[in-house]
């Protein structure tokens, strides 16, 4: 049977109007980081962070794809809008500039490592000590250790103790070698990093206090909106009451 053009339209806009609404993929970048975001042996993306996280999204009803990139990238992407979401992040005053915060999911802390045996030798109080100090300190590139930390940025006899790498595995590496004197680490992350490498008995954690704080999802302001943040704060909040977060962190990070 012949339809007018008319009538054709009208019937295909009433059919489109049955049709479901397609949802808007949230993209997430991750990068290894054992044990909050790594492959396992099936070559599953998984860890507390992703865990978590996927039943934040379920619970919100976002749609997701994971990107793998480094951490720097990653935040200057949060910038841009190219990545929209970004997990397992400390909350700055420049990061708020172009990133919604969630409400905090997890707690972190930040530690000194040293050679096994080295810690009572290596004379530190605090952070500010190391600006006439001998020692140099290893630290991962993009990382946030802290505002005491951030402060003495600024100041070059502070900078020129501090070398920034890659990733802890460096770190560790320069350690032993002998070419750094310690480096900064969250102690959940060296425990495991420790097992996975079989590296008992030649690093211990110094007295030295660094940074202890609350861990957030970041929402790029250029990609997402704030009925965006309102669904992943009510989605935290609501598994928070029901235990679920509490769970998945108790039954990874025991040990």
């Amino acid at each position: 049977m012949y339809l007018k053009p008319v009538k054709t339209l009208v019937i295909i806009l009433s059919l489109s109007l049955l049709l479901p609404v397609q949802s808007q993929e949230y993209s997430i970048g991750w990068e290894l980081w054992y044990p909050y975001q790594f492959h396992n042996k099936e070559k599953k993306l998984t860890g507390v962070d992703i865990e978590i996280f996927n039943l934040i999204a379920n619970k919100a009803g976002m749609a997701t794809s994971y990107v793998e990139l480094p951490w720097p990238r990653h935040l200057m992407y949060i910038k841009t809008g190219m990545i929209d979401i970004a997990f397992g992040a400390s909350h700055t005053k420049e990061r708020a500039e172009t990133a919604y915060f969630s409400v905090p999911y997890r707690k972190e802390s930040v530690s000194f490592f040293v050679r096994k045996g080295m810690a009572h030798s290596i004379k530190l109080n605090n952070l500010a000590e190391l600006i006439n100090s001998k020692y140099i300190i290893g630290v991962e590139n993009g990382y946030y250790y802290g505002k005491e930390y951030q402060k003495l940025l600024d100041v070059p006899e502070f900078r020129s103790r501090i070398n920034s790498v890659v990733d802890l595995e460096q770190n560790a590496k320069m350690l032993l070698k002998g070419h750094i004197d310690g480096f900064l680490a969250d102690p959940i992350t060296m425990h495991f990093f420790i097992e996975k490498y079989k590296l008992q008995g030649e690093f211990e954690q110094h007295s030295l206090p660094i940074y202890q704080s609350d861990i957030f999802i970041m929402l790029s302001k250029k990609s997402c909106n704030e009925s965006d943040l309102a669904k992943v704060n009510k989605a935290i909040i609501s598994l928070q009451q029901a235990g679920k977060l509490a769970e998945i962190i108790k039954q990874r990070l025991a040990f």
